[in-house]
């Protein structure tokens, strides 16, 4: 008898060690379960990104640019030139079909219409955004003297080794023109008797006429710029006399081949 009480009692103590163990091993994983997991996050180098070079716009100005520059930073009347024709870009645009100035002369309007008013030259060129850009000599308008490029650049060189002080220069692929301050025709007159010889190519854009300015197209091909750009000073832009260049324009020209008569215009 006490034998199968033992036996019993036995395996009670085995049934609740079983138990026991049973319990610990749940009470680990519901541990475990609580405790949170703890993530270690990947971290990425940001890439390297090299900036990008950004290259600077630079707008070409406009021929409005250029006559509105004209008009109000240097109050130099201008207006548009005629222009070529539109079914004949070879042509110009003014009823003479043998114009010896294609494009690069005032028609409509004409001359007297130059302006230094901004909303008269912007409504201009809005109308006719092509429109060649024409000064008007004279008066309080810088003048100028023009002659074939090739004499021009050599009286150009002998006037710097003389140290004389030139103002803005329009060239053209065929002529050179040199602005100079305003003269009246009396004085022209006067200055030009007292030379013995001046060459039909030497022309003179004085009171009543009129100069093709940058960036116009000019009327034998080919763009107009300034040689020399026009450069204000304390007093605004400055321009020689036309006594200073005369001289050495008249011989510059007289020694090219022809008497610089017969250079092209």
């Amino acid at each position: 008898m006490r034998e199968i009480l033992g036996r019993r009692l036995q395996r009670l103590r085995d049934r609740l060690q079983s138990l026991r163990s049973a319990a610990q091993s749940l009470g680990s994983r519901a541990a475990d379960a609580r405790t949170p997991t703890t993530r270690i996050p990947t971290t990425h180098a940001p890439a390297t990104r090299t900036p990008a070079k950004r290259t600077p716009v630079t707008r070409t100005p406009t021929l409005l640019d250029a006559a509105l520059t004209c008009a109000t930073a240097w109050q130099w009347p201008v207006l548009p030139g005629v222009g070529r024709s539109v079914a004949d870009s070879a042509r110009c645009a003014c009823p003479d079909p043998d114009c010896v100035v294609p494009g690069a002369h005032p028609f409509d309007p004409g001359l007297l219409a130059a302006s230094t008013d901004a909303r008269m030259v912007a409504w201009w060129w809005a109308r006719r955004p092509s429109a060649p850009v024409l000064l008007a000599t004279g008066g309080s308008a810088p003048c100028a003297v023009s002659l074939p490029a090739i004499a021009a650049a050599r009286a150009v060189v002998r006037l710097d080794a003389q140290g004389m002080r030139l103002g803005p220069i329009v060239a053209t692929p065929t002529r050179w023109s040199l602005l100079v301050a305003p003269y009246s025709l009396e004085r022209l007159g006067e200055l030009l008797y007292s030379k013995d010889h001046v060459p039909s190519s030497l022309r003179f854009h004085g009171e009543g006429g009129y100069l093709l300015l940058p960036p116009s197209a000019a009327s034998g091909g080919g763009q107009v710029h300034w040689e020399r750009e026009p450069v204000a000073g304390p007093g605004g832009l400055w321009l020689p006399e036309v006594e200073d260049v005369v001289h050495a324009l008249v011989e510059a020209s007289s020694g090219a081949p022809g008497g610089g008569s017969r250079l092209a215009y």
